[in-house]
């Protein structure tokens, strides 16, 4: 179900607020573009800063637009319990195919505090729950220990989004939890050699901007052929990288739109990229073939 080339999805703005529009047509371009799989309002759509009726309006776009040409993830993570419950069963009840949680960031729970908190997640939807563990934004990682019980106890927990940029993360999930889990990245400049340790996919940043390279070098590397995929990856490897030089989803926004998808606008505490950012990131873009 989910494999390949998912793209966590920016968030258009415009005059301080969510760009409906652009949003639209944004998730349909990437759909013609070959993106298998789309992540609305998950961290990179800027998720602590939209309000609740934001958050939900975005999921029931992209729900919309969609229309089950390729699944919806729908972004429901929070630092709150009872919040991410919420974002879950509303993501449930309009239509989506998974939801994305990710681990709660700021409260610093230990391993027993995250089983609970994704037990009580998975335990109020039925549509399948993807983990997400991101220790460099939380500060808590996941175990693999954690993940594996978390599996066992429901089984609508099918998948985590790994964004250590650990590979050996990737094989030791592999081996404590089969075949049948679902591996992916979250951490693009890693995502090749992720494929390689057994994920299938990844849910990528790069994506919202190079959909057509990310959906190809994806499904060479998941049909085996690393040589093919090696070379579109090293068209992207500083997109991967210096989309990153600013907090996320700041160059993105500037790339996006440098190619007429949305403006360049953001919630704070975020603010536009950098002179010195923009140049990079028009070097990266051009290495790409992308202008």
């Amino acid at each position: 179900m989910l494999r390949g080339s998912i793209t966590a999805l920016i968030t258009p703005m415009r005059n301080g607020l969510v760009d409906e529009k652009a949003f639209a047509s944004f998730v349909d371009w990437q759909i013609s573009q070959g993106t298998h799989g789309v992540v609305p309002v998950g961290t990179t759509g800027e998720s602590p800063t939209v309000s609740h009726d934001e958050h939900r309006r975005v999921v029931e776009i992209a729900i919309e637009v969609a229309n089950k040409r390729v699944p919806v993830v729908a972004g429901a993570g929070s630092n709150s319990t009872a919040e991410a419950v919420s974002l879950a069963r509303f993501a449930e009840d309009t239509g989506a195919d998974a939801v994305l949680s990710v681990v709660p960031y700021y409260n610093k729970p230990n391993q027993e505090g995250l089983f609970q908190h994704f037990s009580a997640v998975a335990g109020a939807v039925g549509i399948p729950v993807i983990l997400y563990s991101v220790p460099g934004r939380t500060i808590v990682d996941l175990s693999v220990d954690t993940i594996a019980r978390l599996h066992e106890a429901h089984a609508n927990i099918i998948g985590v989004k790994d964004a250590t940029g650990n590979l050996e993360r990737a094989s030791m999930q592999r081996n404590k939890l089969g075949r049948d889990f679902i591996l992916l990245s979250g951490d693009d400049s890693t995502a090749l050699g992720f494929n390689a340790h057994g994920g299938s996919g990844c849910i990528s940043v790069t994506a919202n901007v190079a959909p057509r390279l990310c959906s190809q070098m994806q499904e060479l590397s998941l049909a085996g052929d690393f040589k093919g995929a090696l070379e579109i990856n090293d068209k992207l490897v500083l997109l991967h990288k210096d989309l990153f030089m600013e907090p996320n989803p700041a160059p993105a926004k500037y790339v996006a739109n440098r190619l007429n998808l949305c403006a360049n606008e953001m919630r704070l505490p975020l603010v536009p990229i950098s002179k010195a950012t923009q140049d990079a990131m028009d070097i990266a873009m051009a290495q790409a073939g992308l202008i």
